[in-house]
C-alpha cells in the first residue's frame, strides 16, 4: 500500500510510521514525487488499511492493486535509473550491450570488444556459463571466460554483462562482472533471483520463454524484495506457434511495461529473432516503440562461432544499425550518443568550476525547458545544470568560469538560426565542442481534470505559439500570454492554481510541477527540431572531430564568396551550413557562418586552412567536434 503523509511531518511521526510496518512484516520504500512525502509498503499486515489511515501524520492510503507491489510504478511512479560505471540505463540516451554469445577466447572478446566500442556500444556481454539444450553443446569456458570479460573491461573501457546460472557462482560474479544476466530458462529459478537480489549489483532479467507479462514482473519483485532495485527487465521474445523466426519477439511489452513498471527495459532482437537479417529491423522497431536499450549479438567470424552465429551481426553491420539507432532515437525523445563513455572520462578527468565541486553547465531559463533536456541528454548524469536569464549570461558565466559549459539552442528547423547566439560566437573567444539536436514537442498543459473547453488562457513562449498556430486557430476564443520560456509558462499557472489557465511545453514541465498533458504533439508541424551547441574555453577531449563551424567575411568584389566555396568543393568538403549576418557598425557588410563536415584543426588540414585565409578578409574558427 501507499501512505501518503502530511506536509511538513516530524521526523519522529515518520520513524514511528516506518517502525509500525517494518513490526508487521512490510517492506518499506520512501518515495518522492512533486514535494510530497509518500511511504510504500509490500507485505500482508495484521492491521487493515483503515488502521493505517488513522495514524497521526497520514492523510491518505491507497492499497497497490497489482500482486506485484515493489516494482509497480504505483510504488514508485518515477522511472528507476541503474547505475553501471559511467552508463546510466534508463535515462534519455540509449544503452547498446554487444558482443559475442559466447566468450571463446581472449583475442575473439578483444576484437569484438575494440569493434562495437568504435561504433557506439557502452557494455559488453558474452557468456561464460551457457545453459543449453544439449548437454553436448559448448556450455562456456566459465571463469576462464569471466577472468577474459575483467580484462576486457580494464582494456577496452566497457562494463561487462554475462549470465549467471547458478547460487555457486555469486563470489565470481562480484569479483569479474558489473551486471549480473538472469537467463529466460532461469526467469523463475526463485533461489537464483534471491540469490542475486542479495548480491546488490544491477541485474538484467530476461523474460522467460513462456512467461506472461505479470510472471516476469513477479520475478523482478523476487530481486526487489531482497533489497536489490537495480534490475532491467530484457524482453528476448517468447515462444508461439510461428516457425519462420527463432521466437516472436513481443515489442508490446516496451509499453505495457513502461505503464506497469518504473524498471527500464532492453531488448534482444537477437535471441528474438534467430536471424542475423531480421535483427536489425527489430532493433529499430525497438527503439521506436521506447525502448530503453539493445542486447545485440556481434562476432567478427560467425561462421565459426561456437554458439548463437547465425543471430550475429557482422560489426559493420552493427555499424551501421548504431547509425540508424542515432537517426531513430530523437524522434521519441531519446539520443543515442557515440562519445558517451569518452565524454564521461573526460568530464571526470577536468577540473570543476573555482567553488565548486561539481561540474556545471549553464542553460537558458528553468528546469523542465527544451535547453535543459539538451544538457540533461548530452551530459548525462555527470553535469549540474545551471539554469540562466539569457544566452549573454551563459556566455559570460562560461567566460567567467563560473560554469564549466554552456548549452545554447543555434537553429530551429522551423524558425530558423537563433541569431543573437551567432553575433555572441562572433563576440566571445569560446569554442563550439559539441552539438545535439532534440524533436521538439509541445503539448497542451494544465491542471488534472481540466478540460480543453473550459480554458480561456494559455502562456506559453512567442516562439512557441508561432510553432502551434494551426492547433491554436481552432481556439480562437483563447487569450495568449508570452512568458519567458516553456518550464515558466508551467510553473506559472500551477502557481495562480486558476483550471481555466493552460501552458504550452514540453512533457518533462508538466511531470516536474505535477500538471497534466490535455493533448499531446500539437505543433503544427511535426519535423520540429532544434540544434543545440555546447560551448566551453576548450575542447571537452582530444581526438579526431568530424564537423567543424567557422565564420568569415570576404572583400566586396565579384566571386568573392564563390573564391571561398571553391576551397571546399574541389576538395570534397562537405558544407552543411551557409548563412550571412550582417557586420554591426558596417550596412550591407555582412559576415559568413559556414559548418563543414571535417576537422579544421587537424594536421591534414593546414594547407586549406591557409588557402582559406588568403582569400577571406576575416576567417574564426568557432570549434571543431
Amino acid at each position: 500500500m501507499i501512505l501518503v503523509l502530511e506536509k511538513g511531518i516530524t521526523e519522529e511521526k515518520k520513524n514511528s510510521i516506518r517502525s509500525i510496518l517494518r513490526r508487521e512484516g512490510c517492506i518499506v520504500r520512501e518515495i518522492s514525487s512533486n514535494e510530497q512525502c509518500i511511504i510504500g509498503s509490500a507485505g500482508k499486515p495484521a492491521h487493515d488499511v483503515d488502521f493505517f489511515r488513522r495514524l497521526p501524520g497520514v492523510v491518505k492510503v491507497t492499497p497497490v492493486s497489482t500482486s506485484f507491489k515493489l516494482v509497480s510504478r504505483q510504488m514508485h511512479p518515477e522511472d528507476t535509473l541503474i547505475q553501471v560505471g559511467d552508463v546510466v540505463v534508463g535515462a534519455e540516451r540509449i544503452v547498446v550491450i554487444a558482443g559475442p554469445c559466447a566468450i571463446e577466447s581472449r583475442d575473439q572478446a578483444m576484437t569484438i570488444a575494440q569493434e562495437v566500442r568504435r561504433y557506439g556500444a557502452v557494455l559488453f556481454r558474452g557468456g561464460a556459463f551457457k545453459p543449453r539444450t544439449s548437454p553436448y553443446s559448448f556450455q562456456g569456458l566459465g571463469e576462464e571466460a569471466l577472468k577474459i570479460l575483467a580484462e576486457v573491461r580494464e582494456e577496452v573501457g566497457l562494463g561487462v554483462v554475462t549470465e549467471m546460472t547458478s547460487p555457486a557462482q555469486a563470489d565470481m560474479m562480484m569479483k569479474y562482472v558489473d551486471v549480473v544476466q538472469i537467463g529466460a530458462r532461469n526467469m523463475q529459478n526463485y533461489e537464483l533471483l534471491k540469490c542475486v537480489g542479495r548480491m546488490g549489483k544491477p541485474v538484467l532479467l530476461k523474460r522467460g520463454l513462456s512467461a506472461t507479462i505479470e510472471e516476469w514482473l513477479m520475478s523482478a519483485e523476487y530481486v526487489l524484495s531482497e533489497g536489490n532495485d537495480l534490475v532491467c527487465l530484457c524482453e528476448r521474445g517468447i515462444r508461439t506457434f510461428e516457425p519462420y523466426t527463432r521466437n516472436t519477439l513481443d515489442l508490446s511489452a516496451i509499453p505495457v511495461i513502461k505503464n506497469l513498471t518504473h524498471l527500464p527495459i532492453i531488448i534482444d532482437p537477437s535471441h528474438a529473432t534467430g536471424i542475423r537479417e531480421k535483427v536489425p529491423p527489430m532493433a529499430r522497431a525497438a527503439i521506436a516503440a521506447g525502448a530503453d536499450g539493445l542486447m545485440i549479438e556481434v562476432h567478427h567470424d560467425p561462421d565459426n562461432a561456437l554458439s548463437d552465429g547465425p543471430q550475429s551481426l557482422y560489426p559493420k553491420q552493427f555499424a551501421r544499425l548504431m547509425r540508424n539507432i542515432y537517426v531513430i532515437a530523437p524522434v521519441v525523445g531519446k539520443q543515442l550518443d557515440f562519445d558517451y563513455l569518452d565524454k564521461a572520462k573526460a568530464v571526470d578527468e577536468m577540473p570543476a568550476a573555482p567553488g565548486h565541486a561539481d561540474r556545471r553547465t549553464a542553460f537558458l531559463g528553468e528546469i523542465g525547458t527544451f535547453s535543459h533536456k539538451a544538457c540533461t541528454q548530452y551530459f548525462g548524469t555527470k553535469i549540474t545544470p545551471v539554469p540562466m536569464s539569457s544566452f549573454k549570461a551563459i556566455f559570460e558565466a562560461v567566460k567567467q568560469g563560473e560554469v564549466d559549459f554552456g548549452v545554447i539552442p543555434l537553429e530551429n528547423s522551423l524558425a530558423g538560426s537563433i541569431h543573437e547566439n551567432y553575433d555572441l560566437l562572433l563576440e566571445y573567444n569560446l569554442k563550439i565542442i559539441g552539438e545535439i539536436k532534440l524533436r521538439i514537442m509541445h503539448h497542451l498543459i494544465g491542471h488534472p481534470g481540466t478540460r480543453m473547453e473550459n480554458i480561456k488562457r494559455v502562456y506559453s513562449h512567442p516562439q512557441v505559439f508561432q510553432q502551434c498556430q494551426q492547433f491554436l486557430n481552432s481556439h480562437d476564443n483563447w487569450e495568449l500570454v508570452s512568458v519567458s520560456n516553456t518550464a515558466r509558462a508551467v510553473k506559472q499557472i500551477k502557481e495562480k492554481g486558476t483550471p481555466a489557465d493552460a501552458a504550452i511545453a514540453g512533457k518533462e514541465a508538466a511531470e516536474i510541477h505535477g500538471m497534466e498533458v490535455i493533448e499531446e504533439g500539437i505543433e503544427t508541424n511535426p519535423r520540429n527540431y532544434t540544434r543545440f551547441a555546447v560551448i566551453g574555453n576548450k575542447p571537452l577531449k582530444n581526438g579526431p572531430k568530424n564537423k567543424s563551424s567557422l565564420i568569415y567575411s570576404t572583400g566586396n568584389r565579384p566571386g568573392a564568396l564563390y573564391e571561398t566555396l571553391k576551397v571546399f568543393a574541389e576538395r570534397g568538403i562537405n558544407l552543411v551550413k551557409l548563412e550571412s549576418r550582417p557586420i554591426h557598425g558596417k550596412p550591407w557588410e555582412y559576415m559568413f557562418y559556414v559548418d563543414i563536415e571535417a576537422d579544421v584543426e587537424s594536421d591534414s588540414f593546414k594547407p586549406i586552412l591557409k588557402l582559406l585565409q588568403k582569400k577571406t578578409d576575416y576567417l574564426k574558427v568557432l570549434g571543431c567536434y
